[in-house]
């Protein structure tokens, strides 16, 4: 299978479609879309939204998806790593302002997808993906303790940053709310008990319906939805936010940063959804399908969304095998708003926290972060817990243009670290007969040895090169140069200058593909001369002893 095509997975997979294809996908569809309809809510909420924006976001952006999307099974819709984005972005600028994040992010997408980007999002080190999903768990929680012990904040308390939320939690702990607390410590235990009886039914909505019963039929005073927000039932609409160049000015690092975070968490989870059901996605295909459910989904009233690995990995399991299943969930989506939407307004906040809780749990990979901690490089492990507190402490920006950062920085020492210059021993046979494994040179001759990437962090171990009064001929052996660069180019022509003032020739040896391009492309070849460049050390020797007779 082509993975670089251009064309939905949908449109290749309904070719070989059956009626009992059909029938799977469908029950499929409906059992991801129930899974999926507290985990819309609940995630919406943390984001600082309504109810009703999680389900536009699963129902639109899910639709658009798996209807383009580059996978099979792929699911999206709100994920909780946009929760706390979305949730600062809201409060900075506003429902617009997310908007036009979303939209940009979406244009970014597509124009990631269009040029063939999708296998860049490799690049990314492992230790920054780790060290800011584990971050954004820590601040999802955080998020939820207020909910989750009935605490109430006085009007006007900032609660924007994660540390903000922190100091009003502690602050205003006075007002815990025991009800609260009992209620959210049952829709817990449920949380963590249910899968362990069936694997069915989500635990999530038997969590929701049972913190429903509690509050209702008991009469304790614990928080619900309806408390704190209008509930709706109509149709997403189109709603169009106001531009202007300021308003993008402002929303622009917004949107990159949903962008590249959508990419992430789609890719992953598509490769993760390859390994379940032996196939390959499409990433170029898939990035142009986020971008284009980003995009209605923002202008349909909803939130950032992207693949989610645990309604994905539900879809596989109970037999959704084409895009269809993910069209079915989202169709299922619309039913329940409009039918069931109201009763939503039931839903007792303390269990929202609950369930958010199991989400932050289950993408925290607590147990990869303290592995990596005990097994990987102390370089690694500082980009990784620098990620991790900079995404706690400040945001997920800060946290991926510092840990990038830091990342290409320790890279380039390292890689200037394998890279150097070596000159060869001089000896002569006569008077040193044990120099067995030396090759002899005449004095007038030096042999340099590169050795690893010659770029602008290395480049200038070149400048370290030298020559005696006697040298005719300098010899670079360059077999173990697999790249060079600009930098390292304009050394090279510094020192053959030097070696010209001289009247000192240049000899190389064993160029590679790459280095040799460069050198092309630079004119460098015809300077030093075609004959001046050899495919072996011995036949450069050779070529040496006749240039200094």
């Amino acid at each position: 299978m082509n993975t670089d095509r251009l064309k939905p997975m949908l449109f290749s997979t309904i070719k070989h479609y059956s009626a009992k294809q059909l029938g799977t996908d469908v029950v499929s569809g409906i059992i991801v879309a129930i899974i999926a309809l507290p985990l819309s809510i609940a995630l919406a909420l943390a984001s600082g939204v309504g109810p009703e924006e999680g389900l536009y976001t699963a129902i639109v952006a899910g639709f658009i998806i798996s209807f383009l999307g580059g996978s099979r099974v792929q699911i999206a819709g709100p994920t909780a790593a946009f929760a706390t984005i979305v949730a600062g972005i809201i409060a900075k600028n506003g429902m617009e302002g997310m908007m036009l994040a979303t939209i940009i992010a979406g244009i970014i997408l597509v124009l990631m997808g269009l040029f063939r980007l999708g296998g860049l999002i490799k690049f990314i080190p492992y230790t920054i993906t780790t060290g800011f999903t584990s971050g954004i768990a820590v601040t999802i929680v955080i998020g939820q303790l207020k909910d989750f012990f009935g605490l109430k904040y006085p009007e006007g308390t900032v609660t924007i940053e994660t540390i903000d939320k922190i100091k009003a939690f502690g602050g205003n702990f006075g007002s815990f709310n025991p009800y609260a607390f009992l209620v959210g410590i049952i829709s817990l235990v449920i949380l963590i008990v249910w899968p362990k009886i069936s694997e069915k039914i989500p635990g999530s909505l038997i969590a929701v319906i049972a913190g429903i019963l509690i509050v209702k039929f008991t009469g304790l005073k614990v928080n619900t939805i309806g408390d704190l927000y209008s509930i709706s039932n109509k149709l997403p609409t189109l709603h169009i936010p106001a531009l202007s160049l300021s308003a993008i000015n402002a929303a622009l690092p917004d949107g990159f940063t949903i962008a590249i975070l959508a990419a992430i968490e789609s890719l992953l989870s598509c490769v993760v959804a390859d390994s379940m059901i032996n196939s390959h996605h499409r990433s170029n295909m898939e990035l142009i399908a986020q971008g284009c459910g980003n995009i209605g989904s923002a202008l349909f009233g909803g939130i950032p969304a992207t693949g989610a690995i645990a309604r994905t990995a539900a879809n596989i399991k109970n037999g959704g095998r084409t895009p269809i299943a993910g069209i079915v969930h989202s169709i299922t989506l619309v039913l329940v708003l409009v039918i069931l939407m109201p009763y939503a307004a039931l839903i007792p906040m303390p269990t929202i926290a609950a369930i958010l809780f199991i989400v932050a749990y289950n993408m925290c990979q607590w147990r990869t972060f303290v592995h990596l901690c005990k097994t990987a490089p102390k370089s690694d492990i500082l980009v990784l817990v620098l990620t991790f507190v900079l995404t706690v402490v400040f945001d997920l920006v800060i946290a991926i243009e510092i840990g990038m950062l830091l990342a290409v920085l320790l890279f380039m020492k390292r890689m200037s670290e394998e890279s150097g210059v070596v000159g060869w021993k001089y000896y002569d046979p006569e008077e040193d007969p044990d120099g067995m494994n030396l090759k002899p040179l005449p004095p007038q001759v030096r042999v340099y040895e590169i050795y690893g990437p010659m770029f602008f962090g290395s480049s200038g171990q070149i400048d370290t090169m030298n020559f005696r009064d006697e040298t005719k001929v300098i010899i670079i052996r360059m077999r173990g140069v697999p790249a060079l660069d600009a930098t390292a180019m304009h050394s090279l022509e510094n020192f053959y200058n030097r070696c010209k003032e001289r009247g000192i020739e240049l000899v190389f040896s064993h160029v590679n593909e790459q280095p040799m391009n460069t050198m092309r492309k630079d004119n460098f070849i015809e300077k030093v001369g075609e004959k001046n460049f050899r495919p072996h050390i011995d036949d450069a020797i050779d070529w040496a002893k006749e240039l200094i007779k």
